[in-house]
């Protein structure tokens, strides 16, 4: 009898929090989200916030029940006012205090979890922010780690194969009619590379003689700009974005002391 795989050890595995705010994210990301937050760990808890009687957040329902995300339902009780933030941050906190969780996943552009996310850390868990590109500094730079979604959104999303094209003619009276689908939204164009920053990170975890290892580096850069991310670049991995400037960075492979291979990066003259 073939032997089962072994599921995820939820004892070693970090135990997670996923709290969304529906009011600013979209489902169009939460698979590469959910993808993304099983890199850190286990989503023990998966909380969304929001009026879902709002035919704003209809698109919510059928993500919900596929991922298995509990919706917490929050009226406006003020026209103009959020209580969902309230909601979420109350939960935050009684979540926190039951000394369950080895992190938090905060998923919003809004910069009011702002002070939650600096909260979570003073209590010694890893906060991991989730957002957009409009997503204000101060609440990137709260987290831990932070992922833009567009990032996801794009991984998601398989780019449409273009329809043949039809013979030359008179088209037939009803195809007048029919409606042109739009195009399909095209994925942005990568970041500059910012090298000042690649640089200052190889300096700080090099040798003597400039070398440095590329698990250091990539630990330096999570620490000075927690939103940074080969994948803005173009790049899945920071091995691949230094490999694809060649002017700028040269690598080579060392034998570990556990018998495979490290790669270590040093940064070319100017």
């Amino acid at each position: 009898m073939a032997k089962k795989p072994n599921p995820i050890d939820r004892e070693e595995a970090d135990h997670l929090a996923v709290l969304i705010d529906a009011d600013n994210a979209q489902p169009s990301v939460i698979e590469g989200l959910l993808a993304e937050v099983a890199k850190f760990g286990v989503a023990s808890v998966k909380r969304i916030y929001g009026d879902f009687t709002s035919q704003r957040l209809q698109g919510w329902k059928q993500v919900l029940l596929k991922h298995s995300i509990h919706p917490v339902q929050q009226f406006a009780y003020t026209s103009g006012k959020n209580a969902t933030d309230s909601s979420l941050i109350i939960d935050a906190m009684d979540l926190m205090y039951t000394g369950r969780f080895d992190g938090f996943c905060l998923v919003s552009s809004d910069s009011d979890f702002t002070r939650l996310a600096q909260r979570l850390r003073e209590a010694g868990l890893t906060v991991y922010g989730f957002g957009e590109r409009k997503t204000p500094d101060p609440f990137v730079q709260a987290c831990d780690k932070f992922i833009y979604t567009e990032v996801l959104r794009q991984e998601a999303t398989e780019p449409e194969k273009a329809e043949p094209a039809k013979p030359a003619g008179k088209a037939p009276a009803k195809s007048a009619a029919k409606a042109v689908a739009a195009p399909a939204e095209k994925p942005k164009a990568p970041q500059q590379v910012p090298r000042k920053l690649l640089n200052q990170a190889i300096e700080e975890a090099g040798d003597e003689e400039g070398w440095a290892h590329l698990g250091a580096v990539g630990s330096y850069l999570n620490k000075l700009r927690s939103d940074f991310d080969p994948r803005l670049y173009g790049h899945r991995k920071l091995s691949e974005l230094f490999k694809a400037h060649p002017k700028w960075f040269e690598l080579k492979e060392l034998a570990s002391s556990a018998g495979g291979k490290d790669l270590y990066v040093r940064a070319r003259a100017a």
